[in-house]
């Protein structure tokens, strides 16, 4: 049985812990209403991109723009999207297994895959597992920018305009709530016919089709799709680096709670084992006063 000191030590790592946890609940809130507001904020601007193009690419031909031309797949592109850093709960856990589940399921159908990761914890659970990655991306965790967005953005354009990849997959969180985050794929190339967010895909019709084009529509297309291809990456990380604060704040404040019970529940053996002692005491002074008469 542990000693009175024991406990007392381990009852302070316990309390030390509840205070350490209980500032990073602090910081995560802090910082998951700074990016919060960020995603709010750019969430109608990507819709109405959406809407954009979901007129622009059903009215046009495949031959106008790389982006919008369809071919055999042969190799399909994942980007896998974590955190740099872990004590979020299962955020980076429930990812992790839907991607390794998809990227089976490629393989089994016969695609070649190639492989990408954004965040540490991606980039290691894969390489852990012997699994060749493309390109990994680290370090937006905290710094997310609208440049970490396009770098990502011009590597896949470069790659898929040079037949080297045939189609890009992202998966990542997507914020729901403080208690509820969500694993979503989004289909990022071949830029099809793209329904906005809420509504229900509608044949093209002749008159709602029938643009008039200006400067061009080569010019346009080579001005807006590298951008909705951006857009919908900066979203993705938007919604991932959300995801993962609420994440975070909420094991933190889990967490602090499972501390809190902890420091009950060892208190109370803590007196157990000080009021055994004391009663042990007692009794041996009882035991040497009878032996003395």
């Amino acid at each position: 049985m542990a000693t009175l000191r024991d406990i007392r030590k381990r009852l302070k790592a316990i309390q030390s812990t509840q205070k350490i946890t209980a500032a990073m609940k602090m910081v995560a809130a802090s910082k998951l209403r700074k990016v919060q507001d960020r995603m709010l904020n750019f969430r109608p601007y990507a819709v109405k991109m959406d809407a954009v193009l979901s007129n622009l690419a059903s009215a046009a031909e495949r031959e106008t723009h790389p982006l919008l031309a369809f071919r055999p797949r042969k190799t399909v592109e994942v980007i896998v999207i974590t955190s740099d850093r872990g004590l979020c709960g299962a955020f980076n856990t429930n990812i992790l297994r839907t991607a390794g589940n998809h990227i089976n399921n490629l393989k089994q159908e016969g695609f070649e895959l190639s492989l990408s990761t954004v965040g540490k914890k991606a980039r290691d659970y894969f390489r852990r597992r012997n699994i060749p990655m493309r390109n990994s991306w680290t370090g937006f965790s905290g710094r997310l920018s609208y440049e970490n967005a396009q770098e990502i953005a011009t590597n896949l354009i470069e790659n898929y305009i040079n037949e080297t990849i045939d189609e890009v997959t992202i998966i990542y969180n997507e914020f729901k709530s403080l208690i509820l985050q969500k694993v979503a794929f989004t289909k990022l190339l071949p830029i099809g016919t793209i329904t906005p967010e809420g509504a229900e895909a509608k044949e093209p019709s002749a008159g709602v089709n029938d643009f008039l084009y200006e400067p061009s529509k080569e010019t346009i297309f080579e001005r807006l799709l590298p951008k909705y291809i951006e857009i919908q990456i900066f979203r993705a990380l938007l919604e991932s680096q959300a995801s993962e604060e609420a994440a975070r704040m909420t094991a933190m404040e889990n967490a602090t709670n499972n501390c809190r019970d902890l420091i009950t529940k060892v208190t109370l053996l803590a007196n157990k084992v000080r009021q055994a002692s004391i009663t042990k005491e007692l009794m041996d002074i009882v035991g040497g006063v009878e032996a003395l008469k």
